[in-house]
């Protein structure tokens, strides 16, 4: 039994995921299991089917598809194979059959695939597979659902009698037919068939003529039935036969059943893999309509879901083609419990209910919807309250009923549980039930439980920022047209914008001034604060997204650029290569040239062949400078290392002079530095300079200066520090 109660995955919707998720199983076994799906009590269990749900939608894009499952119920059939003398039928037997051969396709498909489908493939290992089933049941039924006429000896003789007796029949009949129609007795029908049996169509003058028995008449009565009297004994002889085929048959289907009964908890076990199969299939189908994945299961106790998506929000969107806009959100020991507060219909419930949903999901083997590195733990328990709970059939009121729910919480709560309350407080008079929720969230608090609450309650909102692990969050309001825009801020408590909505719906603003007057000053004064301070939130951060982005185009630009630059200088140095090349060779061409003009003018061949050798001599000295030949010899390898010594030896010696230089001038360095540190002490800031905040890499003007505290620009936003943290950038321009 889990821990997670019913009244929890109703809270949460979770019988809907399960409707939606039956539909897609191909069984009504499959559909029925489905339906009855309750949360994993173990981490372990609900691993092990989460993997194979992973496993079975990774099934859907690679080349190796699992081979298609479908099965017959055979629970009556494993009824009656419990039942001693009982016999079944050639039907039950071939879904014996289909249900067998089904379980070896499976079962052969994930041994040559237990690399891809590990999981899968330690699941069907469990399968004790039964080859002689199927051999049994194939020696005796047919395809067709009959029994082979090789199931035995005597059947076998037995319809070979009876085709025969057929054969008389009908060639009996047939010289009946032929002799009476001759003789003008027979309508012009001539023949009909009355209970599987051929008789003469005659005419009710003729019927004394015709020797045979009467089987029956038309409606007028102008044409009689007549079985010809040659076939009479022949039929007889043939019912004879077909009473002994049907005993025979049923001794061979008792012989079969028996051999079957030992294999009943086979059969059971076949039928529940293919249910679980089925119920896995499902899942995964669901898993791939809401794009879903499997995240990481931690050991330590966190929450964190990255672009998580509601899923019954998601699908009923899409149908409408809209757009369902992701939350991410986070719990863990510095953040245990979220407030998130601000105004209704902004999102706070479709939030909490997201997460409590989707860990409940998880918790009962379902893939999520959320981003592929979101992380989270098991939970014991998940307790909710959520929505309004007035019992009407037990006479409570919703605060009755909540504060009962509350006291169920307070037994129940621990270090591994998850609780999440909806319009934490409400139902009593403000001042009394806020005090209490405040006693009552401190509980969940000390008692380490992670949780998130929704509430309009503006002590709970100042507890939150008091508790040290307690974060306040609300949701994204446009302040001018006071529309949500559902997305979770953790960090800040909403305003309820209880005036602001009232004047956006048409109340008159002399009523609101009225109301505002009756309300405490300072809470007006608390609630105006933030709705200034989330207006002010909503524009920084607006302007971060658009730095951001700039950055980001920025960033893609300076890539771009840098690629083609090094395309550019590579193009640059190829050419460079080639023009060298060419220009060496016009001046081998040259040369050559050269020589042999001058070879013509004086016909001096001795010349020439001094004068060509000196020059290939010169060009070969320059080639060897420049590619100094590989030593070869010992000899020639060991100058080489006396040589490349000797260079080590004067490098350290450099290396020693170059030390006591950087010393020397690393003394004279720190001797400035400290001047320009006295300077910069010294300084006395004024307005106008340009600074920027130690540690910081931001720089801006300062635009006013009080006592030791400075007011500096960035132009975007202002911000205030003291002057002692203050480093100059550059003085104001006098």
């Amino acid at each position: 039994m889990s821990n997670i109660s019913e009244k929890t995955l109703i809270d949460l919707e979770f019988f809907t995921i399960l409707k939606t998720v039956s539909e897609f199983c191909i069984s009504d076994l499959g559909k029925k299991t489905t339906l009855e799906i309750k949360p994993f009590q173990n981490k372990v269990a609900a691993q092990l089917e989460l993997n194979q749900v992973n496993e079975y939608l990774s099934s859907y894009v690679n080349d190796n598809r699992i081979p298609n499952h479908y099965f017959d119920d055979i629970q009556k059939e494993i009824y009656l194979l419990k039942i001693e003398n009982s016999y079944l039928e050639p039907a039950a037997f071939l879904k014996i059959l289909n249900n067998t051969n089904t379980i070896f396709e499976l079962l052969k498909f994930f041994k040559k695939f237990k690399d891809i489908y590990p999981t899968l493939f330690m699941s069907s290992e469990e399968i004790e597979y039964q080859k002689i089933i199927a051999e049994n049941i194939n020696k005796i039924i047919t395809s067709f659902g009959e029994v082979s006429e090789n199931a035995s000896p005597l059947l076998k003789s037995i319809r070979k009698e009876i085709n025969a007796i057929r054969a008389k029949i009908g060639s009996s009949f047939t010289r009946a037919l032929s002799q009476y129609n001759s003789a003008g007795y027979l309508d012009d029908i001539r023949e009909s068939v009355i209970d599987n049996q051929r008789v003469l169509a005659v005419m009710a003058m003729h019927r004394r003529k015709v020797k045979g028995s009467l089987v029956g008449s038309s409606k007028t009565g102008s044409i009689v039935y007549i079985a010809p009297e040659a076939t009479l004994q022949f039929t007889r002889e043939l019912q004879n036969l077909a009473y002994e085929e049907h005993q025979e048959i049923v001794r061979i289907l008792k012989d079969l059943t028996n051999s079957l009964r030992e294999f009943v908890p086979n059969l059971n076990q076949f039928q529940n893999y293919l249910i679980t199969l089925d119920v896995i299939a499902s899942k995964a189908t669901y898993a791939n309509k809401i794009n879903a994945c499997l995240p990481k299961i931690t050991s330590e106790k966190k929450v964190f879901f990255r672009d998580a998506y509601h899923p019954i929000l998601f699908l009923k969107n899409n149908e409408q083609q809209l757009k369902t806009v992701p939350q991410t959100l986070e719990l863990n020991s510095k953040q245990q419990i979220i407030v998130i507060s601000g105004p209704n219909a902004g999102g706070k419930s479709i939030t909490l209910k997201t997460v409590g949903l989707l860990q409940v999901m998880l918790q009962s083997g379902f893939l999520i919807p959320v981003h592929e590195r979101s992380e989270t733990y098991f939970f014991e328990k998940i307790l909710t309250d959520i929505g309004d709970n007035q019992s009407i059939e037990n006479q409570l009121s919703t605060y009755s009923y909540r504060l009962k729910n509350m006291r169920n919480f307070l037994r129940s709560c621990n270090d591994s549980t998850l609780f999440l309350i909806d319009e934490f407080g409400t139902g009593s008079d403000p001042e009394l039930g806020g005090a209490l929720a405040e006693i009552f969230l401190e509980e969940f608090y000390y008692k380490k439980a992670f949780g998130i609450i929704t509430t309009h309650y503006a002590n709970l909102k100042v507890l939150a920022s008091e508790l040290e692990n307690v974060a306040n969050a609300n949701m994204h309001f446009d302040e001018k047209t006071l529309e949500p825009l559902f997305k979770l801020f953790i960090g800040q408590a909403g305003s309820s914008f209880t005036f602001e909505v009232a004047q956006k719906n048409g109340i008159p603003f002399s009523l609101i001034n009225k109301a505002k007057k009756r309300v405490e000053g300072e809470k007006v004064r608390l609630d105006k604060t933030i709705s200034k301070l989330q207006k002010e939130r909503n524009k920084l951060q607006h302007t971060s997204e658009t730095l951001e982005k700039e950055k980001s185009k920025a960033v893609e630009q300076t890539d771009n650029l840098t690629e083609k630059q090094q395309k550019i200088q590579e193009k640059l140095e190829g050419f460079q290569e080639l023009y060298d090349r060419n220009q060496k060779m016009l001046y081998y061409g040259r040369k050559f040239n050269e020589l042999v003009n001058k070879y013509f003018q004086t016909n001096n061949k001795k010349a020439f062949t001094a004068d060509l050798n000196k020059w290939v001599a010169i060009e070969k000295t320059k080639h060897l400078k420049k590619n100094p030949p590989k030593p070869k010899t010992k000899a020639q390898k060991k100058q080489v290392k006396v040589e490349n010594k000797k260079v080590e030896e004067k490098l350290k010696v450099i290396e020693k002079e170059v030390v006591v230089a950087v010393e020397k001038v690393r003394v004279v360095k720190e001797i400035e530095a400290k001047k320009v540190a006295k300077q910069k002490a010294d300084y006395v800031f004024k307005v106008g300079d340009r600074v920027k905040i130690m540690d910081s890499n931001s720089t801006g003007i300062i635009e006013k200066i009080e006592k030791k505290n400075a007011f500096i620009n960035y132009g975007f936003f202002t911000t205030k520090t003291t002057l002692n943290k203050l480093e100059l950038v550059q003085a104001a321009k006098k």
